[in-house]
C-alpha cells in the first residue's frame, strides 16, 4: 500500500523545473501543463522555475504556486510511467501547501482550480506576512515537553508539529531570535527560508479571501484517503477537504499526526513528490519500516516505479 506525499513551503530550490522541463518524450507534454498552471496562477512559473534566484521564489506569493506546480508536474510524469496514482495509491497528504497538490492528486479539484487557490493563498498570507515581522524557525531535538515550555515562555507557537524530534516555531522576529541565542536543552533552531508566521493568528487576515476564493469552487469527494494537516484524520467530503485547506491557513500542522494515521492504516511505501526531501526525511525516522522515495528530479522515476511495482497489487 502507497501513499503520495506532497512538500510544503521551504522545499523550493533554483531551478527544480528545469529537469523535468528536459524529459525525453514527455517534454511536450509537461510544458503544455506548466503553461496552463502559469494561466492559472498569473505567474511565469517556467522563469521562476528554472532561471530565478534563491530570493525571488523565496516570496511567499511565488513560493507557494511554484511548489505546487512541481509537485504535479512530478506526479504527472510519474504517471505517464505508472498509470493514473488512483491505480496504485491508496492515501495522499501534503505538509501545509502541500495539500494542495494532495487535495488535486486525490481528484478533489482539477489541478488549475487547486493552483488558483493556492495563488490566492500565498498572495493573502504574504500580505498577511508583510504588516509585521514574523517568521518560523524548526526546533529540533530536546524534549518535546520542554520545547513547547520554552516557545510557550517565548510567545511562540508550535506551527508546525512534524515528528522525528522536529517541532517548528513560528512568531515573531525578536522573539525567534531570542530562542535561537537560548534553546531547550539539547535542541538546535534552525531559522526557514519563508517570510511569515504561518499556520499562527499572525495569517487570520488571510484566512477570508481563501474562503472566498473557495467558495466558488465546486469540489468533487476524494478518490484517494486524503488526510487532513489539522488532525490527521481523512477527509470524508470534497467540502470538508476545502474547509481544511481554509483553516489550516492559521492553525498547526500536525504532520506527525498525518504519519501516525499512515502507518495505522497499513501503508508500506510513501512516494513524496518533487521539490522532495524533507518529507522523506522525517517518514525515515517516524515511520520505520516504511519505504520511501523523494522524487526530486526525473532521475528518481525509475526507483519510484519499482517501488510501486513492488508494493502495489
Amino acid at each position: 500500500m502507497i501513499a503520495v506525499l506532497s512538500p510544503g513551503q521551504g522545499a523550493q530550490s533554483p531551478g527544480m523545473l528545469a529537469p523535468w522541463l528536459e524529459l525525453d518524450g514527455t517534454t511536450g507534454s509537461l510544458s503544455d501543463e506548466l503553461d496552463g498552471y502559469a494561466d492559472a496562477v498569473g505567474l511565469d512559473l517556467r522563469a521562476l522555475g528554472t532561471t530565478a534566484d534563491a530570493d525571488t521564489i523565496k516570496d511567499t506569493a511565488v513560493a507557494q504556486p511554484l511548489i505546487v506546480a512541481t509537485s504535479l508536474l512530478a506526479l504527472s510524469a510519474l504517471q505517464a510511467r505508472v498509470g493514473d496514482v488512483n491505480g496504485w495509491a491508496i492515501a495522499t497528504a501534503g505538509h501545509s501547501v502541500g495539500e494542495f497538490a494532495a487535495v488535486a492528486a486525490a481528484g478533489v479539484l482539477p489541478a488549475t482550480d487547486a493552483l488558483r487557490l493556492v495563488a490566492v493563498r500565498g498572495s493573502a498570507m504574504a500580505h498577511a506576512a508583510a504588516a509585521e515581522p514574523t517568521g518560523m524557525s524548526a526546533v529540533v531535538g530536546g524534549d518535546a515537553g520542554d520545547v513547547l515550555d520554552t516557545l510557550s515562555a517565548y510567545d511562540l507557537v508550535a506551527a508546525n508539529v512534524n515528528g522525528g524530534g522536529q517541532i517548528v516555531a513560528a512568531g515573531a522576529l525578536p522573539a525567534l531570535a531570542a530562542l535561537a541565542a537560548e534553546p531547550p536543552a539539547k535542541a538546535r533552531v534552525i531559522p526557514l527560508a519563508v517570510a511569515g508566521a504561518f499556520h499562527t493568528r499572525y495569517m487570520a487576515s488571510a484566512v477570508d479571501a481563501v474562503a472566498a476564493a473557495a467558495a466558488a469552487l465546486t469540489p468533487a469527494d476524494p478518490r484517494l484517503t486524503l488526510l487532513s494537516n489539522a488532525d490527521g484524520a481523512a477527509v470524508a467530503s470534497g467540502a470538508d477537504a476545502l474547509a481544511a485547506l481554509v483553516r489550516q491557513i492559521s492553525a498547526p500542522v500536525r504532520w506527525d499526526l498525518c504519519q501516525q494515521t499512515l502507518v495505522e492504516r497499513g501503508v508500506q511505501a510513501a512516494i513524496e513528490l518533487a521539490p522532495g526531501g524533507v518529507l522523506t526525511g522525517l517518514a525515515r525516522r517516524t515511520m520505520r519500516g516504511v519505504e520511501t522515495i523523494a522524487l526530486k528530479s526525473p532521475a528518481d522515476l525509475d526507483a519510484a516505479a519499482d517501488l510501486i511495482a513492488r508494493h502495489h497489487g
